[in-house]
This record gives structure tokens, sequence and C-alpha cells, in this order.
């Protein structure tokens, strides 16, 4: 699912048109900007359409409000910092999944608890339900097939009406997705337009030229592609770790969520290839996302902090979660391997 955007960024595509402050800046620099080690499909992005203004789905993408909302956030956090940019995409990464997605995920917990709490009210609704349709089935002769729908209509409508009175209906979970995903497309791709040559302009100097000296470590030009792949293999081990803490806490999976467990575990891997195309500046930004992403779900498993957040108990509640954590890992992977030796 998060690499459907960064695939499409393999395939060859028409110029952006440029947004500029000042149409002076536009111009190359006098000294000659600096050669991008990026690929000729990352570079060819950003120049004038046509005069009609028009473009494939992508360009509407890169040039629509809340790229540029995005864009203007990079530029603020980098202006008021300042900070290199490594270092503004840090913190408008730790910022934005402090006090958006962080909030959002306690409220999923929070609605995904107290539907927790409801299945035993529902278990015994549907014992008793499935009793009276019996009886009535017999009284009036019902087939089998009218008592199962009479049965399925009236159990949705009564679980229905159990989470508007507990005002936790399971959709209000997904919250966290609508939000969280196109964050993470916008922010993304207001970073490619600043690698491939954007149009904002500080100082004279151009975004592309301030990320090319802008990174840290071995990755010192945030337009180039990390040729270590340290950063792509990176974003793909963490979102692993992340699949992995949610499949050892989920006791008893039915087979549709193992297939998706599955799927998601290849995703992950399928990140890394893909992170291995585009500016480093992006694998940084999914880098830091994930890391935060990781760090958010074992927050979220803190007993001091469900309880901060209001969170109710669950009877799969655990004192010891990180304790419990490490003995599921490593009774899944450590010991298995050992006894295959």
């Amino acid at each position: 699912m998060l690499c459907r955007l960064s695939v499409r960024w393999l395939r060859p595509r028409p110029a952006l048109q440029v947004r500029v402050l000042d149409p002076l800046l536009a111009r190359a620099p006098a000294g000659g900007a600096k050669s991008s080690a990026l690929p000729v499909w990352a570079v060819a992005s950003v120049s004038a359409v046509g005069p009609s203004g028009a473009g494939g789905w992508y360009e509407a993408l890169a040039t629509s409000a809340p790229v540029q909302g995005a864009e203007d956030v990079l530029l603020f956090a980098h202006t008021a910092s300042g900070l290199p940019w490594w270092g503004s995409i840090l913190l408008t990464t730790v910022v934005l999944r402090g006090a958006v997605t962080l909030p959002l995920a306690a409220y999923q917990h929070y609605i995904l608890a107290k539907v927790e709490n409801l299945q035993p009210e529902i278990k015994n609704i549907a014992r008793h339900l499935n009793q009276e349709v019996a009886v009535r089935a017999h009284q009036l002769g019902w087939s089998k097939r009218v008592a199962r729908l009479t049965y399925l209509k009236t159990m949705r409508r009564l679980v229905s009406e159990l989470y508007v009175r507990d005002n936790c209906h399971p959709f209000k979970a997904t919250v966290l997705v609508w939000i969280q995903l196109p964050m993470w497309i916008f922010m993304s791709v207001a970073l490619r337009n600043f690698s491939t040559g954007a149009a904002h302009s500080e100082a004279g100097f151009s975004v592309q030229e301030q990320l090319t000296a802008g990174g840290v470590l071995w990755f010192h030009d945030l337009t180039a592609l990390d040729s270590t792949w340290i950063l792509p293999v990176s974003v793909g081990v963490i979102n692993l770790l992340i699949v992995e803490i949610f499949a050892l806490q989920k006791l008893g999976k039915s087979r549709f969520q193992t297939y998706i467990t599955h799927f998601v575990r290849a995703v992950s891997v399928l990140m890394i290839p893909v992170a291995a195309t585009v500016p480093s500046s992006i694998v940084l930004y999914w880098l830091c996302s994930s890391f935060m992403g990781l760090s958010q779900n074992l927050l979220l498993r803190s007993p001091g902090f469900r309880q901060l957040c209001r969170i109710p108990l669950t009877k799969l509640d655990s004192d010891t979660p990180y304790k419990d954590l490490l003995a599921a890992f490593h009774s899944k992977f450590i010991s298995r391997k050992s006894r295959t030796f």
C-alpha cells in the first residue's frame, strides 16, 4: 500500500509546472548547479507543461494545494529551526507524527478497546437470538435459509445498536489511515518536488541546491540515491518490525488476517528496492516516519500511557506488555530456530 505512489515514480513522466517566488530566482546559478546523481526519470520532472496546463494525474497531485502546504511546512521548519535539511525533515516528521497521528492512534485504540469489551455481550445476544430464531422457525415452518437470513439481519441491527449506545462504531478506528496515508503521500511528493528542482528558493539558492549539501553521515546529498542501500534496508526492516509486533499480539487470527499479514510483509520487503530508486530526502522521511510509527506502537502498549489516554482496559491487556512481547518474539523466532538445529 505504501509503495503504490513510489512505484509510479519509476516511470518517465511529463514535466511539472514550476512555481517560483521570484522569476529571477528560477534561473540557474551562475556557477552552475551541481549535477544530480538521480536517474533521468527523476530529474526531468519540473519544467513547464503545455499552455493549456494539461497534465497527468501526478502533475495535478504535485501542484495541488495539499502538496504545496506540505512544502510550506517543510520550508517553515527549516527556516524557523535553522537546522540543516536532514534535521528539518526529521523535526517535521516527529512533530507531525506526534501532534497528528499519535492522538489519532490513541483514539483508534480507544475505539477498538470498547469494541473488544462488547464482545461478551455480543456473544450472549447471539446465543439467545439463535435460540429465539430456532423456536420461531419451528413455529412458522421457516426454511433454514429464511431462518439464517432472519438471524443475520436481526443480529446486525442489535450489534449496530450496541455500537451506537457505546459510541464505538469500528469504522471510527479507520480515521488514522484516512489521515496518515494522505499526509505520507503529500510529504513524499513535496520532498520529491524539492529534490528534482522545486520552485521554492531562499536567499537566491533553490531548495534543490540546499538539499545537495543538506545531508549527514554517508548521505550528504539528499537529492541523490543512497548507493549504500543503508536507508532503504532500514526502512524495510523497521516496517517488518511493525508488522511482526502486530502479528505477535494477535491471538487466534483468522485465515484472512493471516493473508493480510503476509501481504503487508511482502509490501515491507518491496519497499526496499523502491526506496533505493528515490532521492535520499524521501527515504529519510520514510525512515523517520516508520521509526516514529514503531515507537508509537510500543508506546501505546504501555499501561500507564493507555491509562493517561483513558483507553479502557480489556481482558487482553497485560501489566507487562514489553516482557510479553520479548517472550513471544523469543518463542517464535529464536526458540523455533534452536529446535530446528
